[in-house]
């Protein structure tokens, strides 16, 4: 979006930009752009809150009143669901994950734990009459073994996708890893966890985020050097990240 308000911009029309990532737009320099603290894919912050929105929307618009540009102004207002009182609490898991034995390897523990949460993914597509786990075009279970191999250091290098770069095929497994799991953690009846609680449930409680952690360490050695971008700055929530000093 920086790139193309330039060209806007050059044809007359005014521009601005919500950014998520403020290292972009420092680069591109757009014509005027708002960042806001919040997580990829919530630009406006939190679903369900029309105040909330506005006010991001009115701080954003009130940037094109502004001709002194590039300008990249910092919005400082939280989001309500990374309030501390949001994810103090917790939220309440529909599983109970046993302790894994001690000749466990981490992929069967994370099948096991897959297993336990797919009736309730299940119930959850079944509400909603769709499912967001279907960027990478792999099961779930196969997810799981290139992550708990990856940890362990013995996944092949490139890409699991063919003709897919390998950071671009990591991060739409990512996505589906997450997407089931925030599936399943919401699917029971009653269940009101926020993104927030169930961000920090998924990286401080579950096998998955475990391993996806232990990842995150073997892109930061240099095994999987082509990843650390995403391992170091898109995977893990800035919720999570904060809470449990990720």
């Amino acid at each position: 979006m920086s790139a193309i308000g330039h060209y806007l911009e050059a044809a007359g029309l005014p521009t601005v930009s919500i950014s998520l990532i403020r290292l972009h737009s420092e680069k591109m320099h757009p014509p005027r752009a708002l960042w806001v603290p919040y997580e990829l894919g919530r630009p406006l912050g939190v679903p369900n809150d029309a105040a909330f929105q506005t006010r991001v929307l009115r701080a954003a618009l009130a940037l094109l009143e502004r001709t002194d540009g590039p300008i990249l102004e910092d919005h400082s207002e939280d989001a309500p669901n990374r309030a501390k009182d949001d994810a103090d609490d917790g939220m309440f898991c529909p599983v109970s994950f046993p302790p894994p034995a001690a000749d466990e390897s981490p992929s069967a523990i994370l099948k096991r734990e897959i297993s336990g949460l797919k009736p309730w993914q299940a119930l959850a597509v079944e509400r909603r009459g769709r499912t967001t786990t279907i960027q990478s075009g792999l099961a779930i279970e196969a997810i799981a073994d290139h992550f708990a191999a990856m940890a362990e250091g013995t996944a092949p290098a490139g890409s699991t996708l063919e003709g897919v770069p390998p950071a671009e095929a990591f991060k739409r497994m990512l996505d589906d890893l997450l997407a089931f799991y925030q599936e399943a953690a919401t699917a029971q009846p009653g269940q009101t966890a926020s993104h927030a609680e169930v961000s920090v449930w998924f990286w401080g409680e579950t096998q998955a985020g475990k391993l996806l952690l232990a990842c995150r360490d073997r892109a930061r050695e240099g095994e999987y050097a082509d990843l650390r971008f995403i391992t170091e700055r898109l995977m893990i929530p800035r919720v999570a990240r904060e809470k449990l000093n990720l």
